[in-house]
C-alpha cells in the first residue's frame, strides 16, 4: 500500500519550506510529504493522485494566497478526498475565514501562525487528526479501476475482457459513486464536454496513467498481456484458446514443439463463461470456468508456451511445407503445423430491440462480471441447455428471480439431468416452455441512457404475446461455429464445422485430399492443418472431448512433422 499524503500549501517559499521540514521530520516516515506553492498547482497534484488511487490525509493550508485562498482551496480539495483532515494555517485577522470554514467545511483545527515549537503547538494536534483518520477511513484500492456506467456497452465489454483475462479490477459506477463521477469529470478530455456518458468507461492503472474508451489490444498491452509474437517461425500455431487449443498448447510445449496460441478474446472460450463445471472428470464439487481457464493457461506458461492475447488472425495459407498466419496488424507468422481451435460463439437473437440493448440489459453468454449488478432484480435467460441451465443458477444467487424461457416443451432433451434436478430445486428459478422473446424494450430508446426496461414474449402454443418488466436478459440461444477466416482454405460442412479426417470423403471437389497417404483424425483438407474442439464437425459439445482432442491432435502433429 502506497504512503498515505500529507499536503502542505503556502505561497510563501520560506514558510512551506518550513512546514516541509517539520512534518518530514515528524511524519515522514509514515507518511509522503507534499508541498505545492498555490492552489491551482495542488489541485492538479490532487487530481494526479485520486488517477493512482494514492490515499491522502491531511491538509495543512494557509489561508492568505494570492488568487486562491486557502478556504476556496479546500472547496474543491475536499471534492477529491472529503474524508481528509483539514488544518488551515491563519493570522489574528483571519479568524472569521476559520470560523466561516469551520461551519460550511467541516474544517478540523485552524493554526496561528507562527505555530513554534511544533513539537507543542502543531504535532499534537496533528497526531490526534491523523490517528482519527487511520481509524475512521478505508483505505482506496491500489489495482485497476474500471469507470463508467452499467449500460455502456463498451464498459460491459471492458470489464468482461478484464474479468475473463484474470485482471483484478474495481468496478466504479458513477451513477452511484459520486467520487468517481469527480474524478473521471477531472480528466482534460471530459472536463469540458457535456456528454461525459461519450468517454466511458475510463480504466484508470496504479502508475496513475488512465485509457479512455480503450481498445482492446491497448488496454491487454497495458494489463501486461503479450500481444505480440517473439519469433517469426514456430512449430505449432494454434489458433484459439479454448479447451481444445489449451490442451494442444499444454501437450505441445512439454514435448518440446515451439509453441504459440493466438486469443482474439480470452482463454477459456466458451466453457471460460461458464459459472460451473460439474461433469469434469476429477473435480468432484465441481469447479467455474474462469477457475479452468486460469489453470490451464497457467500451465501452458510453465512449458514455455506464448500466448498472444488480444490477437485476431485474418487469413490462413499454405505454401509448400510451411503454413502462414496474418495477423490484425499486417505481421504474417509461420509454422510447420496448425491447430484450428476457434471454437463456437453464442447465436445472435433477431427480434426488434434486442442488438441496440447489447451490452445494457442484453447480454450474450453468461456475463458473470454483471451478476451481482442485478442483485434483487428480475432477470431472464434464454434457452434450454446446459450453458443457459449453468447460467440460471448463477444468476438465481444475486437475482430475485430468473425467469427460463425455453422454446422446447422439455428441458430433457438439451441439459444433462443434474442441472435440470438443480432447476427444478432452486425456488427462485421459473421455467417457461414453449416461448421465445419477440422485442426487447429500452426504457429511453435513441438515447445513449437507453437500457432493458421489459420483453415481450410469444407463447409457441397459443400464439398470445405478454410483456415483462425485465432487468436484464442473458441470451444462450445455440452457437454458430467461428469458421469464416477458414472458409476458402479448407473443407467445411453445410453448417460451417471443419471437415477432418475420414469425413473428408464429404469434402467438394475443390478441397479434395491431395495426398496418397489418408488423412490423420483430426487433418482437415489441406495437410498440416489440424482442428480440434467444438470447431470440428462431428464433435462432442463438452469440456472434456474438447481437452481430449486437443492432446490428440498434438500427438497427430507429430506424427505429421515426420512426413515433411
Amino acid at each position: 500500500m502506497a504512503k498515505a499524503v500529507l499536503m502542505t500549501v503556502d505561497d510563501e517559499p520560506q514558510v512551506l519550506n518550513a512546514v516541509e521540514r517539520d512534518l518530514r521530520k515528524q511524519y515522514g516516515r509514515d507518511y509522503r510529504i507534499i508541498k505545492a506553492g498555490s492552489g491551482a498547482e495542488a489541485l492538479e497534484t490532487l487530481r494526479q493522485l485520486k488517477q493512482r488511487s494514492t490515499p491522502v490525509a491531511l491538509f495543512l493550508v494557509d489561508q492568505r494566497m494570492p488568487y486562491m485562498s486557502g478556504t476556496e482551496f479546500l472547496i474543491e480539495a475536499v471534492k477529491f478526498y472529503p474524508d481528509a483532515r483539514k488544518v488551515l494555517l491563519t493570522a489574528y485577522a483571519d479568524t472569521e475565514a476559520a470560523i466561516t470554514s469551520i461551519n460550511t467545511l467541516g474544517l478540523d483545527y485552524y493554526l496561528m501562525k507562527p505555530w513554534d515549537p511544533p513539537e507543542q503547538n502543531l504535532f499534537p494536534v496533528l497526531d490526534d487528526l491523523l490517528s482519527d483518520w487511520a481509524a475512521t477511513v478505508e483505505l482506496p484500492y491500489e489495482g485497476v479501476r474500471v469507470a463508467g456506467t452499467l449500460w455502456s456497452a463498451h464498459t460491459h465489454n471492458v470489464k468482461d475482457f478484464l474479468a475473463r483475462n484474470q485482471i483484478p479490477y474495481q468496478w466504479l459506477d458513477i451513477e452511484l459513486d459520486d467520487q468517481a463521477k469527480i474524478l473521471v469529470e477531472s480528466l482534460p478530455e471530459v472536463k469540458d464536454s457535456d456528454q461525459i456518458g461519450s468517454y466511458f468507461p475510463v480504466v484508470f492503472f496504479p502508475d496513475g496513467s488512465y485509457l479512455v474508451k480503450p481498445g482492446m489490444k491497448d488496454l491487454g498491452q497495458k494489463v501486461g498481456l503479450q500481444t505480440e509474437a517473439s519469433h517469426p517461425f514456430y512449430d505449432l500455431i494454434i489458433i484459439g484458446g479454448g479447451p481444445a487449443g489449451l490442451a494442444a498448447a499444454v501437450y505441445g510445449g512439454s514435448e518440446g514443439l515451439r509453441t504459440v496460441m493466438i486469443e482474439r478474446e480470452a482463454t477459456g472460450g466458451q466453457a471460460g463463461t461458464s459459472s460451473r463445471i460439474e461433469n469434469y472428470l476429477g473435480f468432484p464439487k465441481g469447479l467455474s470456468g474462469a477457475d479452468l481457464a486460469r489453470r490451464a493457461f497457467s500451465q501452458t506458461k510453465r512449458f514455455g508456451v506464448e500466448i498472444l492475447l488480444p490477437q485476431e488472425v485474418t487469413s490462413i495459407r499454405a505454401e509448400g511445407p510451411y503454413r502462414y498466419v496474418s495477423l490484425r496488424e499486417g505481421k504474417e507468422l509461420s509454422c510447420h503445423a496448425l491447430l484450428i481451435s476457434t471454437g463456437v460463439s453464442v447465436r445472435r437473437l433477431d427480434a426488434p430491440g434486442v442488438d441496440d440493448l447489447t451490452g445494457a440489459g442484453v447480454y450474450y453468454g453468461a456475463a458473470l462480471t454483471e451478476a451481482a449488478a442485478y442483485r434483487n432484480k428480475e432477470v431472464y435467460v434464454v434457452g434450454g441447455a446446459n450453458s443457459a441451465g449453468q447460467a440460471a443458477m448463477y444468476f438465481s444467487r444475486y437475482a430475485s428471480t430468473v425467469t427460463m424461457l425455453v422454446r422446447a416443451s422439455t428441458l430433457t432433451v438439451s441439459m444433462s439431468q443434474y442441472l435440470i434436478d438443480q432447476i427444478a430445486e432452486t425456488p427462485n428459478i421459473k421455467v417457461i416452455y414453449n416461448s421465445e422473446v419477440i422485442e426487447a424494450i429500452g426504457s429511453q430508446p435513441g438515447s445513449p441512457e437507453n437500457r432493458l426496461k421489459e420483453l415481450v414474449v410469444a407463447d409457441k402454443e397459443s400464439n398470445q404475446t405478454w410483456t415483462a418488466p425485465a432487468a436484464a436478459l442473458f441470451i444462450f440461444i445455440g452457437m454458430v461455429p467461428r469458421t469464416d477466416l477458414f472458409a476458402d482454405v479448407v473443407a467445411l460442412d453445410s453448417s460451417g464445422f471443419v471437415l477432418t479426417g475420414s469425413d473428408l470423403v464429404k469434402a467438394p471437389a475443390k478441397h479434395r485430399w491431395p495426398l496418397k497417404r489418408d488423412p490423420f483424425l483430426l487433418e482437415t483438407s489441406l495437410p498440416g492443418i489440424f482442428a480440434a474442439g467444438d470447431v470440428r464437425h462431428g464433435s462432442v459439445k463438452r469440456v472434456a472431448s474438447a481437452v481430449g482432442e486437443g492432446a490428440i491432435a498434438v500427438s497427430l502433429i507429430h506424427q505429421y512433422l515426420k512426413t515433411v
